[in-house]
């Protein structure tokens, strides 16, 4: 409302006596409730936020007054409720009673709660919670007039539901069921701060502190049962290292068998043919002199490759012609021997 007068230096005199009067109205019911509204100045200046209160009016003089955006105002008539007065410029009667009582930021505000309890099995740890609320704006007079402290408030209710829920579980599965923590303390203080005029957004549970004893020796079972599963691996590595290698020795063996095999079947061969080459380009020698011609030059060229060979050693053997007839017989002996027991 708009008033344009001309005062007189009388008039002038009756609306500042009015004027304290009203001030001193407010001043005494302020002191008498002890709640956070305050007394605010008629006569020109601006308007004083109180300590709980942050200042979200920007300017309120005798007629009218601008809310600042993302705030509400409270707007009393001698000392009792009247309206909620939204963003921008609003007029008001000081002759009526009409005053700016106080404000509230309806912005999203956080609050970090940290809370010690104890697990099911015995640890201590510590919850950080993060909890973001608003005033809600149509109930925005239930926040102003209805809670002293709304963090403390928060913190209380946080406190009561996270020392109820969290005893019933154990450390592991508490990192593991975390959200439904935050869930439950979201459900509870929804019912309780909707009756207040505040709306809790969202609960996010930011950290679980276990002692730090407890964390040690966690992370030392981590590592004892990694450095298990490490011996695990290594030792199957070794096993399968141990039986490819057996496997390739079997395989070489073999393969050596077959070769001193062949080896030896060539050398029966060739023998073969040599007695029967010597017997048909010689008339009149027989197959047992063939062969023991061929025994004493096998016998001289062992003797050969063990002189020729490159270690320095030394090996004694019976030699004249004697011993050469000797070891010719030796080894018809045992051709026939080993012919007579195939027969």
């Amino acid at each position: 409302m708009i008033i344009r007068a001309v005062l007189t230096a009388r008039s002038k005199t009756a609306f500042l006596a009015n004027q304290t009067k009203v001030q001193a109205h407010y001043l005494e019911r302020a002191s008498e409730k002890g709640t956070r509204r305050r007394a605010r100045e008629i006569g020109g200046s601006a308007a004083r936020p109180s300590p709980e209160q942050p200042e979200m009016v920007s300017a309120f003089f005798v007629f009218c007054g601008c809310v600042d955006q993302a705030s509400v105002a409270v707007v009393e008539k001698w000392g009792r409720f009247l309206r909620l007065a939204e963003p921008g410029l609003h007029f008001f009667n000081p002759f009526a009673g009409e005053c700016v009582a106080g404000s509230l930021s309806t912005r999203v505000q956080s609050l970090d709660v940290r809370v010690e309890t104890k697990t099911k099995d015995n640890v201590f740890v510590q919850l950080i919670c993060t909890i973001q609320y608003r005033v809600v704006k149509e109930n925005a007079d239930d926040a102003f007039y209805e809670l002293q402290n709304p963090q403390q408030q928060i913190q209380a209710y946080v406190f009561d539901v996270v020392r109820a829920i969290v005893p019933r579980m154990n450390l592991d599965d508490l990192f593991e069921q975390k959200n439904d923590v935050a869930k439950a303390v979201l459900e509870e203080l929804e019912k309780v701060m909707a009756d207040y005029g505040y709306s809790i957004e969202h609960i996010l549970m930011v950290d679980i502190i276990p002692d730090a004893a407890v964390r040690k020796a966690m992370n030392d079972i981590n590592a004892a049962q990694r450095l298990q599963l490490a011996s695990v691996y290594k030792g199957e590595a070794e096993k399968i290292l141990l039986v490819k290698k057996a496997e390739a020795e079997a395989e070489a063996k073999y393969l050596s068998g077959v070769g001193i095999a062949k080896q030896r079947q060539a050398i029966t061969d060739g023998l073969r043919e040599n007695i029967l080459n010597f017997s048909h380009s010689v008339s009149g020698t027989s197959a047992k002199e063939v062969m023991d011609l061929i025994m004493v030059t096998q016998y001289f060229d062992t003797i050969k490759e063990l002189g020729d060979g490159s270690k320095n050693t030394t090996v004694f053997i019976p030699h004249g012609p004697g011993h050469v007839k000797d070891i010719s017989n030796q080894i018809r002996d045992g051709m026939m021997q080993a012919s007579s027991s195939n027969v």
